[in-house]
């Protein structure tokens, strides 16, 4: 039987309802990285996506990039998740927690004075958004060899620490030029030791982190997010889809929830992008795929029908419409998300969208 939006899938150990998936949204409304009772209610809203994602989480101080996104790292904000996963449970929804480390996408005003980290001294171009408003990005500093067991520690703990408060599993973000996508890359990876240069030497970092969180959750718990075809963050590889279905083929060692795939966007094409199409991944990807981009009904239908992918996730359509679902089902018309609230703010365009009467 050809697969549909709403049929059931397994996930990992979870048997969903349907395959509409709720991305990872960031929203900036966690004041001091803390999550809010607000933010319960939005994600409750949301719960009968078959499978929500949270919004990029902090996975340590060092990790953040961005004003007001949560974090994951300390006893406040686990209490306060709980709270989250509580009322989205309480709906009959399964919720995963995306991990986040920006990297080199952040700014001093956020360290104390001190540079971001990343895998070289290269600069992205573009500006960083910090509480005094827009500031050019500034060149990061390289993380020594002897560093890098902190990062995948720092992951670790926050698996651990996801897994206290009541997720049903965690997405690594591998995606949209954060710090695990720029060790991936040769235009913001140039290092000359084990974790640069060669593809294997590339992807040790996420690989590494991969290992040690199905240690945590068991693989059948983890998922990964990576952006093949993505140049947001000034991101850039000599060789992508070389480089990917190398990462493909050893991610398949270790049998996780599900592959979580960007696809090519129309910015990504208009900045250059060398895509790598979503045919050539699913081919060297021989797990459960989710992917994203940009998708409305016909395409997602289209793309499962054709089995491109086993599940679809979608962004802005859940931001303006917490019952998305029933909407598909039903045919109703969508509402129009409002960008001036995407990020920031209180419950306008954030709670308020209205539900099907």
């Amino acid at each position: 039987m050809t697969p549909h939006l709403f049929s059931p899938i397994q996930i990992g150990p979870y048997r969903l309802s349907n395959r509409i998936i709720m991305a990872p949204l960031t929203r900036m409304r966690a004041p001091e990285s803390i999550p809010t009772e607000l933010m319960a209610r939005y994600y409750s809203q949301r719960a009968s996506a078959g499978l929500i994602i949270s919004e990029a989480t902090a996975i340590s101080p060092q990790g953040i990039g961005y004003p007001n996104i949560p974090g994951i790292y300390n006893d406040a904000q686990i209490k306060a998740w709980k709270k989250i996963t509580e009322a989205v449970h309480a709906k009959g929804g399964r919720i995963f927690m995306q991990l986040w480390h920006v990297g080199r996408i952040s700014h001093p005003d956020f360290h104390g004075g001190e540079l971001p980290v990343a895998p070289s001294a290269v600069a992205p171009k573009g500006e960083a958004v910090t509480y005094e408003g827009m500031k050019a990005f500034v060149t990061p500093r390289a993380l020594a060899l002897d560093e890098i067991p902190a990062i995948v520690e720092q992951y670790r703990n926050a698996a651990k620490n996801a897994l206290a408060a009541g997720f049903d599993g965690v997405e690594i973000h591998g995606a949209n030029g954060y710090l695990l996508d720029q060790f991936l890359r040769d235009g913001s990876n140039h290092r000359d030791d084990s974790y640069g240069g060669s593809l294997e030497n590339r992807c040790r970092l996420l690989l590494e982190v991969v290992a040690a969180l199905t240690r945590v959750w068991g693989a059948e718990r983890v998922g990964v997010r990576l952006s093949p075809s993505g140049t947001f963050n000034d991101m850039t590889d000599s060789e992508p889809e070389k480089l990917f279905v190398y990462l493909l083929g050893q991610l398949n060692r270790f049998d996780l929830a599900y592959l979580h795939i960007v696809d090519a966007l129309e910015g990504d094409i208009r900045h250059g992008a060398k895509v790598v199409e979503l045919a050539v991944l699913r081919r060297a990807y021989l797990g459960t795929l989710i992917i994203c981009g940009g998708y409305d009904y016909a395409r997602s239908s289209y793309a499962l029908a054709y089995e491109l992918a086993d599940a679809v996730a979608f962004g802005q359509l859940y931001i303006a419409n917490p019952d998305l679902v029933a909407r598909f089902k039903t045919g109703a018309a969508l509402n129009e998300p409002d960008p001036a609230t995407f990020y920031g703010g209180d419950e306008k365009g954030y709670t308020d969208y209205p539900f099907l009467s």
